[in-house]
């Protein structure tokens, strides 16, 4: 296989992964599971495997005195946008939810407009036209029905927390820092955000030792939307570059959607699709407009990367 289709093989990969989210927290959610206890195991189990890629790699545990602050903002920043994007699955389809929060790409862009100056340019002004018409279809139904607008003020929010992580990232003391060891340590710190709401009150749900299948799903959270993801992201972008594989992003959403109506059963109206596909259409020409790709994808990239021509030109020598 060459480099090129193997970049996108895995840069779909990636994003297929990281779509997994609802095939694997539904059902504990059905077994009486909070979305407080299914995060909290979720990062439990995800932060030994960053930790032993770490290690693999070479790479030190060790963090400047200036760096621990950011880290600790940066954590509460992710856990708060995964907590309310899995408390809107108890409110709306996870296909629907994990579309809206697909947005966040135009809130990049957005904070890059009105806080650090960057021109708005007509293009992605129309996309944000265009993702908001969608949003709008989403929203209320041709019979007037409309999604629940708790969910929806979850996923948004969901989407603003990882919009200022990613610019935030890109802008503080963590900039220059490898992003694997950026990872471990923003889930750790971000774990401390579901401990605090254990001790204030919030149930904390353990499955019996005997349910290995809901092991078994906390398991395959921490491997595939975070490890598995994050690992096959890297890769692609030394293949194809990091445009290519954020545009790969639009199939995170579409591979919820496709679990979601194959596994769960939710249904899609002809008009929910015609707005989903606005979504996904407008954020993708955002993404190739090229001039946020670079913190799009900061959270997804692991470690630093690795110029395959650079590497080729040393085999040559």
């Amino acid at each position: 296989m060459n480099p090129k289709a193997k970049g996108y093989m895995l840069g779909a990969i990636a994003a297929a992964t990281y779509g997994m989210n609802p095939l694997f927290a539904l059902p504990l959610y059905k077994a009486g599971m909070n979305p407080d206890s299914v995060l909290f195991f979720r990062y439990l189990l995800a932060i030994p495997l960053l930790g032993i890629m770490l290690k693999a790699r070479g790479r030190s545990f060790k963090i400047g005195r200036k760096e621990i602050i950011p880290l600790i903002v940066m954590g509460l920043l992710v856990s708060v946008s995964s907590l309310t994007l899995f408390e809107s699955y108890n409110y709306m389809d996870a296909g629907i939810a994990s579309t809206i929060l697909f947005v966040y790409p135009i809130m990049v862009a957005l904070i890059m407009t009105f806080v650090f100056k960057e021109k708005l340019k007509l293009q992605t002004a129309l996309c944000i036209i265009l993702a908001l018409s969608g949003i709008g279809l989403l929203y209320k139904s041709g019979d007037g029905t409309t999604l629940s607008l708790t969910g929806t003020l979850l996923v948004l929010l969901s989407a603003l927390s990882y919009a200022v992580y990613i610019v935030g990232i890109n802008q503080s003391a963590l900039k220059e820092v490898a992003t694997l060891k950026v990872t471990f340590y923003v889930l750790s710190f971000g774990l401390f955000l579901f401990v605090g709401r254990f001790i204030s009150g919030e149930s904390l749900h353990v499955p019996d030792s005997g349910q290995w299948y809901l092991w078994g799903n906390l398991l395959a959270l921490a491997v595939f939307p975070t490890a598995i993801s994050f690992l096959c992201t890297t890769s692609a972008i030394q293949y194809i570059g990091s445009t290519p594989t954020a545009i790969l992003g639009a199939l995170e959403p579409v591979t919820a959607i496709f679990f979601g109506i194959t596994v769960f059963g939710e249904t899609l109206t002809p008009r929910e699709c015609v707005g989903l596909v606005m979504i996904i259409v407008a954020v993708t020409i955002v993404i190739a407009g090229g001039s946020i790709t670079v913190h799009l994808i900061r959270f997804r990239k692991m470690f630093p990367r690795l110029s395959l021509r650079r590497s080729r030109t040393k085999k040559n020598q």
